[in-house]
Parts: C-alpha cells; sequence; structure tokens
C-alpha cells in the first residue's frame, strides 16, 4: 500500500500537484531514484490554471508567428525563422500540459524518434539557411520538410493515422492499373 502512496505521489508531482511531503521524505530515503529533476519539479510546479493559461499563450503565440510567416512568404530568409519560431512555440505548449519530461519522453518514444528527429533537423537546418547561408531555395526547401515532418510527427499521436494516410498516399501515386 505504501509504494501505491508513493507511486501516487510521484504521479501528482509529475503533473504539478502538491505533493505529500512525508511519503517524498520516505520514498527519497527508500531509494536513491529520487532524482534532481524530480526534486526540481517538486520545487517548481505550477496550478493547473496556470498550465492552461502557459498553454494557451504559448499556443496562440505559436499560431500567430506561423500566420504571420505568411505576410512574408516572399522573403525566405525571414518566413523561415517566424515558420519555425511558431513551430517550435506550438509543440513546446504541450509542455506546459504535460509537463517538459513528460513531452521529451513522448517525442523520443520509439513511435515517433525518427518523425521527432527529422523535424528537429529540418527546424535547424531552415534557421541555419535563413540566418547563415542566406540562400532561399535551400529555407524553402527545409520548410516544405520542416512542415511534412510536423504533420507527420502530428499523425503519430492519432491512433493508425499514419497507416491511413500511407495508404492514401500509395492508392493516389499507384500507377499500376
Amino acid at each position: 500500500m505504501e509504494k501505491m502512496s508513493v507511486a501516487f505521489e510521484k504521479m501528482k508531482m509529475l503533473v504539478g500537484m502538491e505533493v505529500d511531503e512525508e511519503l517524498v521524505a520516505v520514498q527519497n530515503e527508500d531509494s536513491s531514484s529520487f532524482s534532481f529533476v524530480d526534486d526540481f519539479n517538486r520545487n517548481c510546479t505550477l496550478s493547473t490554471k496556470q498550465r492552461l493559461y502557459g498553454f494557451a499563450i504559448c499556443l496562440a503565440a505559436g499560431i500567430a508567428c506561423t500566420l504571420l510567416s505568411m505576410l512574408v512568404f516572399f522573403n525566405p530568409v525571414k518566413f523561415g525563422i517566424t515558420f519555425s519560431f511558431g513551430n517550435l512555440l506550438a509543440v513546446g505548449s504541450t509542455a506546459f500540459l504535460i509537463g517538459p519530461k513528460r513531452q521529451v519522453t513522448m517525442m523520443l518514444d520509439p513511435v515517433r524518434i525518427y518523425a521527432t528527429a527529422i523535424y528537429l533537423a529540418s527546424i535547424i537546418i531552415a534557421l541555419f539557411s535563413a540566418l547563415y547561408v542566406r540562400n532561399k531555395l535551400l529555407t524553402l526547401l527545409a520548410i516544405v520538410l520542416e512542415f511534412g515532418a510536423l504533420v507527420w510527427y502530428s499523425l503519430s499521436y492519432i491512433p493508425f493515422a499514419r497507416s491511413m494516410v500511407s495508404k492514401v498516399m500509395v492508392a493516389c501515386f499507384d500507377t499500376e492499373f
């Protein structure tokens, strides 16, 4: 029963709720698995209302940056910067809801590790080509790759969505009759 209470307190700590200090102290004495990250999460918790506000503000800022990037579409350097920054804000907004540790864990899940890697690499390539190389064609190619990786990454959260999209694409582009 005590293990279940300790696990429940750890779960409450991960989602930002108030925890019972005595159970945390018991768990800390029992095992050394109480890491710095858990201690940091316990000391820097947000209320549910604060989490929802943070999520809404970050998501709204991300969507605003992404939409504002359409105004500078014909300047690929500015477009690449605002589009990539908007995508980072939108994806980062979910960290307010589930916590940054769980967000990273979910992003590195074997189901979506490749989509995450391609998505983050395309953001880095888009920003690098926009800021340092200043090559418009390379920036636009990186943005197209970034958008495709974002769609594929987002589909990984919907059950069977990737397989459905794959089957539709094969059916649309199948050249055999």
